[in-house]
């Protein structure tokens, strides 16, 4: 047998062994939904606890020397916090009410980052009585801010850095300028605050592994310039945006190589004493979440079949508008597929979740699920609009 041949046979055993594999997958959760079908009404969030501890150990697996802080935003539900505060996780919180609420289901002060650049003096204050030191600054001002108000607080210089690729670019909202950062550090330690470090993000939803490369070695600069001054400084934050597949067949999406990327980086720029920390949300929680929704009502508009789901746009299909987010929509049953459009239930014409599915005929009570929709979808759910509730979260 030549060579060729049997790299063309491994290939056809892979590709089969996938394709099992995703079949056993989809039997799995189509399984688990017809079974909560029997026990909720829908529409319900699934989330799956096993996936949670997957995505925390995968990541920690990957990036063994960078300890993970879930951002909270992305799913605050108490399940969620409570799995990764068991798995010894810390936490990215943004204002007093998910500091609270961390600390609350098990959390400690010390595992805990104040990762919003702009913080109103009573969240600060809150922190300060609740012993959460850890928190980022992007400018002058919040810094005096932060002393008047919490003393002797450990602070990150945020910084701007490219947010090529990324689905959401948040540079265009926070960071300072990377030559500013020594200057806001150094005064920052002048105002009797204690500059710990230096914060980035890339971007969510970022597939560039560049912006992560260029902005560790922007930031070694930093810490280098800080260290020739006599500013030694102890903790990197290399903040969020670590990708995940919202369709099964999604390119582009690989974690693993881009965790070696960013891994053979720092050991290449950095001391071997630096702590280096990320807040990571979407990864965490996103591929745990499965959303079941039901068809209402249906008709026939613009030469297509047209469905009303009872779950939309103003609910946790909320990410379309809010996180530039696009699902992989499936159905339970099976046949011919057709070009369709899916609409949510309020009275809005904004709430039309896509224009042009090819699915299955379906029938009012149907079902229609998404994938990978864990983070960034209930979360920003309107509670009520036009009298519609969000889903229902169930974790299993």
């Amino acid at each position: 047998m030549s060579a060729l041949t049997a790299q063309n046979k491994m290939k056809s055993l892979k590709f089969k062994t996938e394709v099992t594999r995703s079949k056993a997958e989809v039997s799995g959760i189509e399984s688990l939904i017809r079974t909560m079908l029997r026990k909720h009404r829908t529409p319900f969030m699934i989330i799956k606890r096993c996936a949670l501890q997957k995505q925390y150990q995968r990541f920690r697996k990957c990036l063994p020397d960078v300890i993970p802080y879930y951002a909270i935003k992305a799913n605050p539900y108490p399940g969620i916090i409570k799995t990764f505060v068991k798995l010894g996780a810390s936490f990215d919180v943004a204002s007093a009410a998910e500091m609270k609420q961390v600390l609350r289901l098990g959390a400690t002060p010390a595992k805990i980052i104040f990762a919003n650049t702009i913080k109103s003096p009573e969240d600060i204050s809150a922190a300060r009585k609740r012993r959460v030191r850890l928190m980022t600054f992007d400018n002058e001002p919040e810094l005096y801010k932060l002393a008047k108000d919490y003393p002797g607080a450990r602070v990150l210089c945020r910084i701007k850095v490219a947010n090529i690729g990324s689905v959401v670019e948040l540079s265009l909202k926070f960071g300072a300028d990377p030559d500013q950062a020594f200057f806001l550090l150094r005064k920052a330690k002048a105002l009797g605050l204690v500059p710990a470090g230096v914060s980035f993000h890339v971007g969510s939803q970022s597939t560039n592994v560049e912006n992560y490369l260029q902005a560790l070695e922007i930031s070694s600069g930093i810490f280098d310039q800080a260290k020739e001054n006599g500013l030694p400084l102890k903790i990197m934050d290399i903040g969020g945006g670590f990708p995940i597949q919202h369709f099964d067949n999604e390119i582009g999406i690989n974690f693993e190589r881009m965790a070696s990327h960013i891994k053979k980086q720092t050991k290449m720029l950095f001391d071997k004493n630096v702590k280096f920390i990320a807040e990571p949300g979407r990864f965490l929680a996103g591929p745990a979440g499965i959303l079941v929704t039901q068809v209402i009502g249906r008709t026939f508009r613009n030469n297509k079949n047209y469905y009303y789901l009872n779950d939309g746009i103003y609910a946790d299909f909320s990410g379309i508008v809010f996180d530039h987010c696009r699902y992989e929509f499936k159905t339970l049953r099976r046949g011919q597929k057709f070009l369709s459009t899916l609409a949510g239930p309020t009275c809005d014409s904004l709430d039309t979740l896509s224009a042009n599915e090819e699915i299955p005929e379906l029938y009012v009570g149907d079902v229609v699920y998404v994938k990978n929709i864990g983070a960034y979808s209930s979360a920003s759910a309107t509670p009520g609009f036009n009298g519609f509730p969000p889903a229902k979260i169930i974790i299993v």
